[in-house]
């Protein structure tokens, strides 16, 4: 009996991709896919929100507000 794989996206070029333990470069399509999404999270195109904390030793920090 065939395994049946679940199907995701590319997130780089839109490719469908079966999610299998062999695929190495999952979510990606290709080694060159997952190249380009580094690329982009290293040129800053992509961010991860969050809110500002003071660092230590800076005005503020560590006092509740």
């Amino acid at each position: 009996m065939k395994q049946k794989y679940r199907t995701v996206t590319c997130p780089t070029c839109g490719k469908a991709v079966e999610w299998r333990p062999e695929n190495k470069f999952k979510p990606f399509c290709s080694e060159r896919c997952r190249l380009i999404d580094l690329g982009e999270w290293a040129a800053e195109k992509y961010r991860v929100a969050a809110e500002d904390e003071p660092l230590s030793g800076e005005a503020g920090a560590g006092r509740p507000e």
